[in-house]
């Protein structure tokens, strides 16, 4: 049974500044990403409180040091609140009780039909992939409500000093389902920090100056 988290949270989004801005102007809504790699599934990705890094993964993507299916062309962050909903919170017991069991269920189903299961390579996480969308899978058979978000903390970098498991670049992801719980989209301050590579003449409505 997924719990319900009864507050909002304040994501950042990693995108480029053309699509930025017409989300932004409400022009278009962001893209769940369907990519088989990616590692809390099918969703749309935002960095939890965390404007730097999402910046980073923008100007790493224009650079093509990040794998992205369209490549980000001028890097841009978006803002947005988001209200958990009902998440698979994968640092509460209950939720890694059911990834367990999903990655059983996942095995059985790729011996049954004779194919690898996949596996995980650095950044490319096919299986943990695969394994929170069969969660979906065996939520949605057993007629429970389904998932609004999935979130998890994520290690990444080097530690930052000797004899610690802290890493340079630690960080909460969190995948959004439920497109409904992304409440407000906006631009985070200061602009030079956090967008330096927008300019104020691409804030106005008009798609053409977008």
């Amino acid at each position: 049974m997924p719990h319900h988290q009864p507050f909002q949270i304040t994501g950042f989004h990693s995108c480029d500044r053309e699509i930025g801005l017409w989300v932004l102007n409400g022009k278009l809504n962001l893209k769940p990403s369907t990519n088989p790699w990616t590692w809390l599934g099918g969703g749309i990705y935002f960095w939890e409180q965390n404007p730097k890094i999402a910046l980073e993964y923008s100007m790493e993507s224009s650079q093509r040091k990040q794998f992205n299916e369209i490549p980000i062309s001028t890097p841009f962050v978006s803002c947005a609140t988001i209200e958990p909903g009902y998440c698979l919170n994968l640092i509460e017991p209950e939720s890694l009780s059911i990834l367990k069991r999903a990655y059983s269920g996942l095995v059985g189903m790729c011996d049954e039909a004779g194919i690898n299961l996949p596996v995980n390579n650095k950044d490319n996480r096919k299986l943990d992939c695969a394994v929170i969308n069969y969660v979906h899978l065996l939520i949605m058979e057993e007629g429970k409500p389904s998932y609004d978000t999935v979130c998890c903390a994520f290690p990444k970098g080097g530690v930052i000093y000797p004899g610690t498991t802290l890493s340079s670049s630690d960080h909460i992801q969190v995948c959004v389902l439920n497109k409904d719980k992304i409440n407000v989209c906006f631009l985070t301050r200061p602009l030079a920090d956090f967008n330096p590579y927008l300019k104020k003449s691409a804030l106005i409505l008009s798609p053409e100056n977008v």
